[in-house]
């Protein structure tokens, strides 16, 4: 009969690291394909009213934004803190829109031009009266298809 020999003084074996590069990159590589990044940097005070009723838009591609409100304070010593449009990443004037209206339709794909919607980001204490020009504005470029985006309302039961 043989005698076997419980040998505790076994060593384990190193864990191998040869994959582990390949990991950090695949993971890496995954956020920063699925990070949005913001596309416009915010120069107003932008807070959307509250609405009851809301819809959800079914093509966030297919959406133009326009943001009105009043400058934040670092831009109120050179624009004042009267309510202001921008487009894109800049302060613009009622005369801007049929440019802007225009470079964009020409950034889409042709099937997609009139399918465009632009969303009105206004300010919740912004008067009408710069919100009625720019609708006026947009409508004689013939962009008719208007968005006002609002926060959902939630009431307290």
């Amino acid at each position: 009969m043989s005698k076997f020999k419980n040998s505790n003084n076994k060593e384990v074996p190193a864990i191998s690291t040869a994959s582990l590069p390949d990991i950090v990159f695949m993971l890496l590589f995954f956020f920063m394909v699925s990070t949005v990044m913001r596309e416009t940097e915010l120069k107003i005070s932008n807070h959307l009213p509250k609405a009851t009723q809301i819809k959800k838009l079914e093509k966030k591609s297919l959406v133009a934004n326009i943001y009105v409100g009043k400058p934040t304070s670092s831009f109120q010593s050179v624009y004042g803190t009267e309510p202001r449009i921008q487009l894109n990443d800049r302060f613009s004037e009622i005369e801007d829109i049929s440019t802007f209206v225009e470079s964009e339709r020409e950034s889409r794909n042709e099937v997609d031009r009139l399918m465009i919607t632009w969303a009105l980001k206004v300010d919740k204490d912004t008067k009408m009266g710069i919100v009625t020009d720019l609708k006026q504005e947009l409508r004689k470029n013939s962009a008719l298809k208007l968005n006002y985006s609002t926060l959902k309302n939630v009431e307290k039961q």
